[in-house]
């Protein structure tokens, strides 16, 4: 098989790295890719939005199966346009990515369909936003309705925050398009974890749940992030849980967007919360997420491209995972998620015999590793237990002590800390 691999970060080299164990992978394309993935895969510089170049690209090149990676190409078609032009894609078409491109519209299906979320109410009204928050008082979570690069979204502790927030979106366009609409919700409390599946209409095969950190500091401190670092499966996690966000919100989800003329086939992504009255949606996402990704793929025994396969065939694909805990950490730039300097070369990392690297923001000048991003990369380590995994996982970031160009938090997993309550929503 010849696979394309449509994205360029972290989540997107994890996703390279798995194909690339399978027999059946003969060759590997990652557009545009990053240069940590070009020991495994043909890195090619085509825009991700530019869908009739991926076209010809994989026509060309005789490509079995493309992958999407990143939200923006999904809401824009790119699905659509791959089976429009009879090439097999695995990622769901325009309308199913909406539950990611329209928040208000995932609210509405939510409710209609009585699966367990916030409270919500949608704006295009400033004064009536303003009177809502008003009336429900805080903490309260204002967000934009459509795709606004991580930033969407603000989990105001005072009234007159939110009140700023809602006049920052509505009245002064703070997101532009995507925030011409805002959703206003319930705050909720809870442990936080994240639930991918692979899923083909009413069809949902769940992967383990994973355990994201967003704040940027030790001690779940500074602002969120895209990600520091992750684990799976979540230990803490109560088997009741696990069941009830499959049964009560996956499962409903997927038959729900075949009802609405919005069959989705691809990976569906479930933003959880662990309330005192079960699991609640705080969003959903149409592709795998950033890092769980990391955590979770080594953990698959299967190869995803013949997962992939059975799932688009209406096959179960039978998933075999390791008993294993998988467990990564994430290196970033100094400054991250604010201002950043590139360029800075990367030390050697040790100790990856008993791991693995996952290249994010990364590029090459003169044969050596250098910084190109926020988040630079991933260092993941699977164990016995989530102790193992992080002990292996932090003994190859030593080289990183020191340097005052890169950060990361010593405290990913620790037991010691206890789950951020404070929302993240946008990955």
């Amino acid at each position: 098989m010849k696979v394309m691999v449509v994205g360029q970060g972290g989540r997107e080299h994890s996703l390279v790295q798995k194909f690339a164990e399978s027999a059946n992978v003969d060759q590997i394309f990652a557009v545009p890719g990053n240069a940590g993935m070009r020991a495994l895969a043909e890195c090619v510089d085509i825009d991700v939005q530019d869908h009739a170049a991926l076209i010809a690209f994989a026509r060309q090149k005789e490509v079995d199966l493309t992958l999407v990676g990143p939200e923006n190409p999904l809401i824009a078609g790119m699905v659509d346009n791959f089976q429009e032009a009879g090439l097999r894609v695995f990622g769901p078409t325009k309308d199913a990515a909406f539950i990611e491109g329209s928040k208000h519209f995932a609210k509405q299906i939510m409710k209609k369909y009585d699966i367990p979320t916030a409270s919500y109410h949608g704006f295009t009204d400033l004064e009536e936003a303003k009177s809502y928050i008003e009336e429900k008082g805080a903490p309260i979570v204002v967000k934009a309705d459509g795709l606004a690069a991580g930033k969407g979204v603000v989990v105001a502790e005072t009234v007159e925050e939110a009140l700023a927030a809602a006049e920052e979106m509505l009245e002064h366009g703070q997101f532009g398009e995507a925030s011409q609409e805002i959703v206003v919700e319930e705050f909720l409390e809870g442990e936080e974890f994240s639930l991918m599946a692979f899923v083909n209409g009413p069809n949902v095969y769940p992967m383990l749940p994973a355990k994201d950190h967003k704040r940027a500091f030790d001690g779940d401190k500074g602002p969120n992030t895209g990600g520091m670092g992750a684990f799976a499966p979540v230990p803490d996690l109560r088997g009741s849980s696990f069941s009830y966000a499959l049964e009560s919100i996956v499962k409903p989800i997927a038959e729900a967007m075949v009802e609405e003329n919005r069959s989705f086939t691809g990976i569906l992504y479930a933003g959880l919360i662990e309330t005192v009255e079960g699991p609640k949606v705080i969003e959903f996402n149409a592709r795998f997420g950033d890092p769980e990704t990391q955590v979770v793929l080594p953990l698959l025994k299967n190869d995803l491209d013949q997962v992939i396969i059975d799932v688009l065939d209406g096959k179960d694909p039978e998933l075999q995972w390791s008993e294993e805990v998988c467990a990564g950490v994430v290196v970033a730039s100094e400054g991250y998620p604010g201002a950043y300097e590139k360029g800075h070369p990367l030390p050697e990392l040790g100790g990856e015999e008993h791991g693995f690297i996952v290249h994010a923001g990364i590029d090459i000048d003169q044969g050596r590793f250098v910084s190109s991003g926020g988040r630079v990369l991933l260092a993941g380590s699977t164990g016995k237990d989530l102790a193992q995994a992080l002990d292996l996982t932090y003994r190859s970031l030593r080289s990183f002590d020191g340097l005052d160009n890169f950060f990361y938090r010593k405290d990913i997993g620790r037991p010691s800390i206890p789950f951020s309550t404070v929302r993240s929503d946008v990955k």
